[in-house]
């Protein structure tokens, strides 16, 4: 019996000892598996901050939120793509939009600035204006820019003399009010709205002026600050004109579609400066293709990033491929018939709203 006991003692802690064993060697074990994926985790976290150096970085700043710009930007990371610049995987794109306040635009620069961006793009006028200061260090590729000589941006179109160059959207003013009397013979009185603050506007207003005298039509103008000003302003204008003409100010261009509203009420016709604002209730112009600026400034910023120097990009006036734009609801709407002459040439695009 005192055998057995014994015996049966030395089972027992046996089968304890075995049973702590164990224990102890899936704690060494968890231990060593912990210590191998942090060191996983800190070689990854390594890996990933450098790809992320090693990133070329992009920095976009668009003036503020409306059809003609978000389609130049939209096109603008298309063809980065096409060009082989995935944003995450091999470039790093940094966008802003400055909501059209100047005061963001220098903060949006001096962040730039400090963040030591490779190339920065700058869409509408103001914005080039704004980001000149990061040209002392960084190459900055415009679009959307009406007149960049005007606006103090550069010197030599061919030559690029201050640290920019991009695309340009020189507004065809003699084209589209050409188009406006072909469509609207009547025409005696005509209305520009504008914000003087944007150099671009002020360039063609300047040209709409030597094409009324040329005409013999009269010309009535009224400047608006902010497009919270638009609705008061048109509704006043249309009651003194015949048409109203808006280039592509930006001020405009954000609130289209009341400028759009109000000239239904009136049952006049506006006439404006980019395909975007035909989208959003204008009823004609003559011009480029938004996309096409987006596309051409996403080349320059490739050439840049393979080595290229801004004075050796011309900037690119987009003059010649032009379309003839115009919304048919909105003629419709106004009770206008669009001459078969323009409706069968073969650079009509007709556009419906919204669509």
């Amino acid at each position: 019996m005192n055998l057995i006991k014994k015996l049966g003692i030395i089972a027992i802690g046996a089968a304890l000892m075995a049973g702590c064993t164990p224990k102890a060697d899936t704690a060494k074990s968890s231990n060593t598996e912990t210590t191998a994926e942090q060191s996983s985790a800190t070689e990854s976290a390594k890996a990933e901050a450098k790809d992320s150096a090693d990133m070329k970085k992009i920095g976009v700043i668009q003036l503020v939120e409306h059809k003609s710009l978000d389609i130049i930007y939209n096109s603008f990371k298309d063809e980065l793509k096409n060009l082989g610049y995935v944003d995450g995987e091999n470039v790093k794109i940094t966008f802003q939009n400055a909501q059209g306040d100047m005061s963001n635009i220098t903060s949006i620069v001096q962040g730039f600035e400090g963040d030591k961006q490779d190339v920065v793009v700058g869409i509408a006028t103001p914005v080039a204006q704004g980001a000149m200061s990061l040209t002392k260090t960084t190459p900055v590729v415009f679009s959307a820019v009406t007149d960049p000589i005007g606006a103090g941006i550069l010197t030599d179109m061919n030559a690029p003399d201050k640290g920019m160059t991009g695309t340009s959207d020189a507004v065809q003013i003699d084209k589209i009010m050409d188009l406006a009397l072909q469509i609207t013979p009547d025409v005696k009185k005509v209305g520009f709205i504008y914000n003087p603050g944007e150099d671009n506007s002020v360039t063609n207003l300047g040209l709409l002026e030597n094409y009324v005298k040329e005409k013999n039509l009269e010309l009535e103008t009224v400047s608006i600050s902010t497009s919270a000003d638009l609705q008061t302003a048109a509704a006043s204008l249309f009651e003194k004109v015949d048409m109203i003409f808006v280039s592509n100010d930006n001020t405009v261009a954000e609130a289209m579609p009341i400028l759009t509203s109000e000239a239904i009420k009136a049952k006049k016709p506006i006439y404006v400066g980019a395909d975007s604002m035909v989208m959003d209730g204008g009823l004609a112009t003559v011009g480029i293709d938004y996309t096409d600026l987006g596309k051409e400034t996403a080349k320059m910023v490739d050439e840049i990033l393979k080595g290229k120097s801004v004075n050796e990009i011309p900037v690119k006036v987009f003059k010649d491929d032009l379309f003839i734009y115009v919304n048919t609801d909105t003629a419709a709407a106004l009770g206008i018939e669009i001459p078969e002459s323009i409706k069968t040439d073969k650079k009509f695009v007709e556009i419906k709203s919204n669509k």
